[in-house]
């Protein structure tokens, strides 16, 4: 039966997820509970004043967020402990010029991002939501802002193609992503009986517009998109749909995040992977940080860092493959120290746990998982193993955390992949490449990844975020007392694992 906890905990998890339809929805939310939480945001652009006790978070892009807090004992040298996710997703992502006319419908030009499931987004009702960029006009000079923007109701659909004029659809149903997963947004016919869009049509077909209000920008923001769309979203924003400069949507189910099944164990809803790992990482960091004497004792830097771009290899500005986290270590270390050696000495003594989702035992399709590594709903978080390096794990990290999990009496699962069937990856190979930080790999099981809507277990969330939190505050009592034993030559010598 789910505690009082539990249920606090599954409950602000779906309302992270409702809040977070996209990665600057979920910076955006991340931001709002930080700050609530006294932690003080910085600019990569200004010099950073640190002090001892305090907690801190910055931006990168608006979709990639980094948050830490310092120990009150902390000095430079001594270790970052690291809890990583990624707050992308697969989607569809609306396309530069997203404008297409076919058929007498007005669809959406989209390209697929990451690897998705692309045939659950047939028959969803489905959004748009993610960033404008507006012009305001000011005293007769212009300036430019970032808006983020979500229209809550459904206003497009990708149908399925009835199985009467395709009826070999079920011995296998692939959908050609370029020309058969654009959403509908309305007929033409309607369209034209909006005024603004009429007008629109008509100056694609040549007819001049009045010109009063027209300019270079508004008639190729014009040309690139549907003004219906246009409209709909300068009416969310508050603006006229001229004052649109550009915009980085995608497509987003409406249908809420949930909990769900007979025995309400479950969690359904879309982005799990891997909003489920960000939300227990951040409210880790927030838990463990929230009381006057919480960093007291801490020698350590104890770091949330919250990437872009995992989906689809991580190699932008704000992805993990870029320099982000050693920056975030670098000004850390160089705010307490001139020496530059610390920085080597800080991440020697750092641990990362790369924290993302991880595949469930499906019951339909047994023959996927091998018998010995089978994680289960409810079975607490996986560590992933790998030997070609697909993951980070290795005996001594995947040692230490396991420890934690001991000492709380929380449950812990293994998982590797079957040896004819090919490996996923993570943040955790990448960072632990570019930075030589030790590194484990780890998630919360789940089911229908990648899915428009997937599906995990409420236990699960709760046991993620208590074996976080209890990293964070364990981490470096444990690291203190961890040594191996190394043969020489001459006899045995202790070394730090």
């Amino acid at each position: 039966m789910a505690t009082e906890e539990s249920n606090a905990v599954v409950s602000d998890f779906i309302s992270f997820l409702n809040a977070s339809p996209t990665p600057f929805h979920a910076v955006e939310e991340s931001k709002k509970r930080l700050r609530s939480a006294g932690f003080d945001q910085l600019s990569e652009r200004e010099a950073w004043n640190l002090e001892a006790g305090k907690k801190y978070f910055f931006t990168r892009n608006h979709s990639t967020i980094v948050a830490f807090a310092i120990g009150k004992r902390y000095v430079a040298g001594n270790g970052f402990y690291i809890l990583g996710a990624h707050t992308d997703s697969p989607c569809l992502k609306l396309k530069p010029v997203s404008k297409v006319v076919k058929g007498g419908y007005l669809e959406v030009g989209v390209q697929t991002y990451g690897g998705g499931l692309w045939h659950t987004w047939f028959d969803r009702d489905l959004t748009v939501a993610g960033r404008v960029i507006i012009r305001e006009d000011k005293g007769g000079s212009a300036s430019y802002s970032h808006r983020l923007v979500r229209i809550e109701e459904p206003i497009m659909r990708v149908p399925n193609l009835a199985i009467h004029l395709e009826r070999s659809v079920n011995d296998g149903f692939k959908a050609n992503t370029q020309t058969q997963l654009l959403p509908i947004l309305a007929t033409a016919v309607k369209a034209e009986l909006n005024k603004a869009v009429s007008e629109n049509d008509s100056f694609e077909s040549g007819k001049q517009r009045d010109g009063n209000k027209s300019n270079h920008k508004t008639d190729t923001i014009n040309t690139k998109h549907h003004l219906l769309l246009l409209q709909l979203l300068a009416s969310e924003l508050g603006c006229e749909p001229d004052n649109i400069c550009d915009f980085e949507l995608q497509a987003c189910d409406t249908q809420p995040s949930v909990v769900a099944g007979a025995a309400k164990e479950f969690i359904f809803s879309g982005r799990l992977d891997n909003l489920c790992m960000s939300f227990c990482s951040l409210k880790a960091l927030v838990d463990a940080t929230s009381s006057d004497s919480s960093l007291e004792e801490e020698i350590g830097v104890r770091m949330v860092a919250l990437f872009d771009h995992e989906e689809c290899g991580s190699k932008s500005a704000q992805g993990a493959g870029s320099p982000v986290i050693l920056n975030a270590l670098s000004r850390v270390t160089n705010s307490f120290s001139s020496d530059s050696k610390m920085l080597d000495k800080a991440i020697q003594n750092s641990f990362l746990v790369s924290a993302d989702m991880a595949h469930a035992l499906h019951p339909n399709y047994m023959d996927k998982h091998e018998d010995n590594h089978q994680p289960k709903l409810h079975g607490g978080l996986v560590i992933k193993h790998n030997a070609n390096q697909r993951y980070a794990t290795n005996a001594v990290t995947s040692f230490i955390f396991r420890e934690i999990a001991s000492k709380h009496n929380l449950p812990i699962q293994d998982f590797v992949v079957r040896n004819d069937m090919p490996c996923g990856s993570t943040i955790g190979p990448i960072l632990a490449s570019g930075l030589g930080i030790r590194t484990v790999d780890v998630g919360a099981p789940q089911l229908s990844m990648h899915s428009i809507r997937e599906m995990c277990a409420t236990d699960d969330v709760q046991h993620s975020y208590e074996h976080f939190k209890a990293f964070f505050q364990e981490f470096s009592h444990l690291d203190a007392k961890l040594v191996m034993r190394s043969e020489l030559t001459s006899g045995f010598k202790h070394t730090k694992l």
